[in-house]
């Protein structure tokens, strides 16, 4: 493992910085993650080492380079149909449940929390229109939202590279659904027009939001304290439509933390049912 040349102290203050901004909780010993993430950061900004820049910030609050910093400690990690088992479950049971319970308003509202570069999203829309096409007649809201204003912008845009689309993005939907931009991929506007994204912190004030009938945040409470989470899914819960359905990260769970939420086993998935 990369030693860290970073002082306890300068560590102290990325770890109070990002949990204040984000509620991220860093671990201390982490030194050489928070080198490799802060550098380029370091660099861009005309700072000699991330050492250097932490001690300006130190002297001088700086909000655009807080920000930044906040960013690159942000885990974006994401793929096409990431553990392909919820998207399984979505098709197979999920969805079908939530068009028979909304199918006098003909609304239907999905929500990927900490949504990253959009593949999660853009997956849910690919299965709408591949096995539901008759959802694109309904009122249909897919929201992305993420605190890196960086990645849902690469959201927005639909552009991936050819290592992105390699992961969990099979041959046939990468010829239905993208079309070639120079060396990378584009979803076709048919895709994109389907997807929704904003900025959200959510440990900060959440904007009004429809009732939600699905929403994945998958592999993002993994990062909170014991409150935090449950301050977290008791937003979730408050903003879910009866019956709604939570998808969370296979390591997650409402176990102990929100007792609302109903464990349901769907085959090789488990997902959490509002009453």
């Amino acid at each position: 493992m990369a030693e860290s040349t970073l002082t306890t102290d300068a560590m102290d203050f990325v770890c109070t910085l990002v949990r204040n901004r984000s509620a991220i909780e860093l671990e201390s010993n982490k030194g050489y993650l928070v080198e490799a993430r802060l550098g380029p950061v370091a660099k861009l900004n005309g700072f000699g080492s991330t050492l250097d820049l932490l001690r300006s910030l130190r002297a001088k609050p700086q909000p655009q380079l807080e920000h930044a910093i906040v960013e690159a400690m942000t885990t974006n990690e994401t793929s096409f149909f990431r553990d392909t088992h919820p998207f399984d479950a979505l098709s197979r049971s999920v969805l079908p449940a939530r068009i028979e319970a909304r199918k006098v308003s003909r609304t239907l509202n999905i929500w990927s929390a900490a949504c990253s570069s959009g593949q999660e999203l853009y997956s849910i829309a690919m299965i709408i229109r591949e096995q539901f096409p008759e959802l694109l007649g309904w009122k249909l809201e897919l929201l992305g939202t993420d605190l890196s204003e960086t990645v849902f912008e690469r959201a927005r845009q639909g552009i991936y590279s050819q290592i992105e689309v390699n992961r969990g993005l099979s041959a046939g939907r990468l010829v239905k659904f993208f079309e070639r931009s120079g060396a990378q991929w584009k979803l076709k506007k048919e895709v994109t027009d389907m997807a929704t994204f904003r900025k959200m912190n959510l440990i900060e004030c959440w904007p009004t939001m429809p009732q939600m009938d699905v929403v994945f945040l998958r592999n993002v409470l993994i990062y909170f304290s014991t409150d935090t989470k449950r301050m977290i899914l008791s937003r979730v819960r408050k903003i879910m439509a009866p019956g709604g359905i939570l998808f969370l990260g296979a390591a997650e769970t409402t176990l102990n933390l929100d007792t609302s939420f109903e464990r349901v086993t769907d085959g090789d998935c488990v997902y959490y049912r509002v009453g």
